[in-house]
């Protein structure tokens, strides 16, 4: 089922602006950038130990994180949980009455098959289950 938290996204106005913090300041290794056209955000993975941090930074106003920012400010916007099986979490779940943003895995950031379970049915916490694939 779930073997590690991938990964901690954080909703950012500016990535430049945060990266002098997390490589200069904490030290840690900035992995690699990528623009997610399909979710308007532009994304930087930061290693820590076994796991990353995710900075969101939208490219666009139609952008859920563009969304998240207006409503929320800058912050935690998810935690991602490792699977080898995303499929089997999200039905696990879904038969346990919690609601799914998408039931169907859509292809992430990094390569990953993701699916997302709402807040109002996690205890306040946007929840991603998500899956290494061959594409990384």
């Amino acid at each position: 089922m779930i073997s590690k938290i991938d990964h901690i996204g954080i909703a950012v106005n500016s990535i430049d602006e945060q990266v002098p913090y997390y490589r200069d300041t904490l030290g840690l290794k900035i992995e690699k950038t990528e623009t997610v056209a399909s979710e308007g955000v532009k994304v930087c993975f930061i290693k820590v130990g076994d796991t990353h941090i995710e900075l969101l930074e939208p490219i666009s106003d139609e952008s859920p994180i563009k969304k998240f920012l207006e409503k929320n400010g800058q912050g935690v916007h998810h935690i991602a949980y490792a699977t080898d099986d995303v499929v089997k979490v999200v039905l696990d779940m879904k038969g346990k009455d919690f609601r799914l943003l998408n039931e169907q895995p859509k292809q992430g950031a990094g390569g990953k098959l993701i699916c997302f379970a709402h807040p109002k049915s996690t205890f306040g916490v946007l929840t991603e289950i998500c899956q290494e694939t061959e594409i990384h």
